[in-house]
């Protein structure tokens, strides 16, 4: 616990202290200073991409599409599987969490983290199409930071089988995601403990068998996220609907609070204008994960005509997930009296507003969405560590069932441990993550502006694109 803490304190804690007016002060993270100046260096070097080329974002994401390689999916498969992961555990309890730590104003910079994400997002999934190679033991094509992170360190001619830096990105991810797997059994017990009075080792055993019966089969994650996704995000989406029309006109009192508290104009005489920002950060890139190196695992599969193809799907995968999904369980909470939900954290505090708004029927609702979600993440997350087990280990079942026996281990533990220390494991593997990618993407990133260019002159011309 004393090395995680140490760890983490280094990743999130306040690594500069800016002073405030009233005798508060700002503290920025490393995590903080890393990512929004990169997301604004790759805003400008891609002209604004999420504004400028969303049109084409929706294009591409709807447009008719096939595959070449036997056992590979599409870049709209590619896009689903990080949905999974994205449209998840952070979407619910990692809004809650930050809405709890933040207050409403942890709102406003999440959306700013996504707006800024959105590039890195594209990048990173540019690259990982360009540096894709085929995976001989599922089929179609593998790939992710690891493996343009090796291309970037190691030379062609050189002997070496492994960079170091790729080594710690893809024991980071298998970190992070072990953290994500307590994370999410930890939240769906005590949902269900919450709405049917269900014992959580009771919860914990059915979600992992489930869970077994699916990840423990050669290719059948896509298969299952490409009906449960959509499903999930539609009915999550029109709840919020629903809500925010029977509250409509506490609308604008809603997102005047989420401002004042985004720029600080309360939390400063209060010294907590620091805690706004960094847990809407923190909060905005567990949810979204631009810029981490997750995503690209899963764009780094798709076979698609394009590099810059799947990057224009990643980039929108983060609009759908922040600026869509996480201001849905914002306003959900936010919609509720403060009075009911002064005090409470966690899934305590998404439940008491979902009864407050749809009765107790709300809180069974949200406890079997949360259980989608959940079981969508975890199986999104195993198909990302295929790359990275793979690159650690080499192309072998043993150590790809091995790792799968670990994830469903720690899923079952993380239903009975402390809900504290499971977030900070995950933010501790995300971190080490984020930190090893950046260091390859600055680098690159011409590499994946080039192939936009090229996407943009080649191709968005033309009106009707050779689609694969």
């Amino acid at each position: 616990m004393t090395i995680f803490k140490t760890v983490y304190n280094i990743l999130w804690g306040d690594l500069i202290t800016i002073p405030l007016p009233g005798g508060s002060s700002l503290g920025l993270s490393l995590l903080v200073l890393l990512l929004i100046p990169s997301g604004v260096y790759f805003t400008i070097r891609t002209r604004f991409l999420p504004f400028r080329l969303f049109p084409e974002m929706l294009r591409v994401t709807v447009e008719k599409r096939t595959v070449s390689q036997k056992d590979a999916i599409s870049g709209l498969q590619a896009l689903i599987v990080s949905t999974a992961t994205r449209v998840g555990m952070g979407n619910l309890v990692g809004v809650v969490a930050a809405i709890s730590a933040g207050g409403a104003g942890a709102v406003f910079w999440m959306w700013i983290i996504a707006l800024l994400g959105s590039s890195t997002a594209f990048v990173e999934a540019t690259l990982a199409q360009l540096y894709k190679e085929k995976d001989p033991l599922y089929g179609g094509y593998r790939g992710g930071p690891a493996y343009y992170i090796h291309h970037l360190f190691i030379k062609k001619r050189s002997h070496r089988k492994r960079s170091v830096m790729a080594v710690l990105f893809a024991l980071s991810g298998l970190l992070c995601w072990c953290g994500i797997s307590q994370v999410i059994s930890n939240s769906v017990s005590s949902a269900f403990e919450n709405a049917f009075h269900i014992p959580p080792i009771y919860t914990t055993i059915i979600l992992v068998l489930v869970a077994a019966v699916i990840v423990l089969r050669k290719n059948t994650t896509v298969k299952v996220l490409d009906i449960i996704v959509p499903i999930m995000a539609a009915v999550y989406f029109l709840i919020t609907l629903f809500i925010i029309f029977k509250n409509a006109g506490q609308l604008p009192a809603v997102f005047q609070r989420i401002f004042l508290e985004a720029l600080g104009l309360r939390q400063a005489v209060s010294g907590g204008f620091g805690a706004v920002i960094m847990n809407g950060a923190k909060r905005g890139l567990f949810s979204n994960e631009a810029g981490s190196g997750s995503a690209p695992c899963a764009a780094a599969a798709a076979d698609i005509s394009h590099p810059a193809k799947e990057g224009l799907l990643q980039a929108f995968g983060v609009f759908i997930d922040t600026i869509v999904i996480c201001s849905c369980s914002a306003m959900i909470m936010l919609l509720t009296p403060v009075e009911l939900t002064e005090g409470l954290v966690g899934m305590d505090l998404l439940q008491t507003s979902m009864n407050y708004h749809m009765g107790a029927f709300g809180v069974v609702l949200i406890a079997g969405i949360l259980w989608l979600f959940s079981f969508s993440t975890f199986i999104g997350i195993l198909f990302y560590a295929r790359s990275n087990v793979a690159y650690l280990l080499g192309d072998n079942w043993t150590s790809q069932i091995l790792y799968k026996i670990l994830a469903l281990v720690m899923l079952f533990m993380g239903g009975l441990t402390a809900y504290t220390f499971v977030w900070d494991l995950g933010d501790i593997g995300i971190g080490l993550m984020t930190i090893f990618n950046l260091i390859a993407l600055i680098p690159l990133a011409p590499q994946a502006i080039a192939s936009l260019r090229d996407y943009e002159t080649r191709v968005k011309p033309r009106g009707k694109k050779q689609n694969r």
